[in-house]
């Protein structure tokens, strides 16, 4: 996916700019930059993270860095930020984004006679096409109100330049972006969690399609945001980090509502709850909350020498790595039923690793409660996992098997209650090979969320969506 971080001050913002930046780490492994704005010019940084943290990467250059404003980017795909010079002026752009016609509006371009300078993971830098877009209107307005109007998928977006620093949601709001503000100076943030330490507090929560124009002084509406909302669901279960609010709701007391609802629809007897770190955690401990059961970490997270779970370019070897991190207490698995809450299951595959080892260390039961519905369908408007294709999902593979095909009934198979949803279930669970396998409901995921289900993207569990 990706997360982002600007700001703008009457003194040097480029402490907060660093620190800011690398509070999005969880949302991106691949590439990070920070891009200044001062009496010279635009100052960029770009490096590749995945040996390594973004903080540490730039930790020594950042003397070279002075600037009132600037915007600084953690992604998992192309190089960020991109400068552009134009008839607009000089500016600085980053985009947490997905342009599923990348080669319609690719090819357009080429034969408009535009050239691409940056690479991107689908050859078209992404972050580049929408600064091209921008360029061809009379303002940075009107420029982003072009790539609303041609992009399908999902752009949000931060531009720094000599104005002040623009930001610019996502036109269903699948994304987010919020305004933080302290003395002297505004913020601009995928996640709130950013603002705590560095002194900001949260001003203004950006709507679908809103754009917003900050000054060191003040900062300003320049459109208004559309009515319609679809904000990806998946950030409130698994992306978001803990202390973040979107929509002014936080995602561990969101989690903790998960987790209670999967304990109110479960009627299995357990000695104890365990969560799969990290995310599981808050899910399990919401269960244990409800169910009056204990909370214990029969698995605990080993981190300092495994800083990137899915660095390594074979599968094989990225399950083996995130696998390695996650260590079995023998003591508190031998001879117990227990639960285990975890945010989804994607493939399975990891998962079935970790139940193996559970069993040889003498689980006696092992009960298995996702805290989001069956992912059936791959994600179209956010780029959260590439792994994410129709046939690796569980679901998937799980109505491959009952139907020689992977694509029929699927309606059926995402409609808890019908024979093909209990069937594609109990395949799920043999594969894994745990005692029971429970998912939570979408309806009790739409409710522990607290927006109404059509303000919510829910495509990857139920296939509905708008572009």
């Amino acid at each position: 996916m990706g997360g982002f971080f600007g700001t703008i001050s009457k003194t040097d913002c480029v402490t907060d700019l660093y620190y800011g930046t690398d509070y999005h780490s969880h949302l991106g492994t691949k590439k990070g930059g920070m891009a200044v704005i001062n009496d010279v010019g635009i100052k960029r940084g770009i490096h590749n993270l995945e040996n390594s943290y973004f903080r540490t990467k730039f930790e020594s250059e950042l003397k070279e860095f002075h600037g009132k404003s600037g915007i600084g980017v953690i992604s998992d795909f192309e190089a960020q930020p991109i400068i552009i010079k134009s008839h607009l002026g000089e500016f600085a752009i980053v985009t947490v984004s997905k342009i599923v016609n990348l080669e319609e509006l690719t090819q357009r371009a080429l034969k408009n006679h535009r050239t691409f300078s940056e690479v991107g993971p689908e050859g078209t830098n992404a972050t580049e096409l929408v600064a091209m877009l921008i360029c061809e209107e009379e303002s940075i307005e009107k420029g982003i109100e072009n790539v609303y109007d041609r992009l399908k998928g999902s752009c949000s977006m931060l531009i720094l330049s000599k104005e002040g620093v623009y930001a610019a949601r996502d036109k269903l709001g699948r994304t987010t972006i919020i305004l933080g503000k302290k003395e002297g100076a505004f913020a601009f943030a995928s996640e709130t969690s950013s603002f705590t330490n560095l002194g900001f507090e949260t001003e203004h929560y950006l709507g679908p399609g809103e754009i917003i124009l900050a000054t060191a002084e003040a900062w300003e509406q320049r459109k208004k945001a559309f009515d319609k909302m679809q904000i990806c669901a998946f950030l409130w279960v698994y992306y978001g980090y803990p202390s973040s609010c979107y929509e002014d709701i936080n995602v561990e007391d969101c989690r903790y509502r998960c987790g209670a609802s999967l304990a109110k629809n479960d009627k299995e007897e357990v000695d104890f709850v365990s969560g799969i770190p990290d995310s599981g955690i808050a899910h399990a401990i919401g269960y244990s909350n409800e169910k009056q059961i204990p909370y214990k970490r029969a698995y605990v997270k080993y981190t300092p020498t495994w800083p990137r779970s899915f660095m390594p370019q074979n599968q094989e070897v990225r399950d083996l790595v995130a696998r390695m991190k996650l260590i079995p207490v023998k003591k508190l698995i031998e001879g117990q039923k227990i639960a285990f809450c975890d945010d989804s299951i994607v493939r399975g595959t990891q998962f079935k690793d970790n139940v193996g080892i559970l069993f040889e260390y003498g689980a006696k039961e092992i009960h298995v409660r996702p805290a989001c519905p069956t992912l059936i369908f791959p994600c179209d408007f956010l780029n959260f996992s590439r792994s994410r294709s129709t046939l690796d999902l569980a679901g998937r593979k799980a109505i491959l098997d009952l139907e020689g095909a992977h694509d029929k009934h699927l309606d059926e198979y995402a409609t808890p209650g019908t024979d093909r949803y209990y069937a594609m279930i109990e395949k799920i669970r043999e594969r894994i090979g745990v005692t029971t396998l429970q998912y939570q409901k979408l309806n009790d995921l739409v409710e522990a969320i607290g927006l109404p289900k059509e303000k919510l993207c829910t495509h990857c569990w139920d296939g509905s969506s708008w572009f």
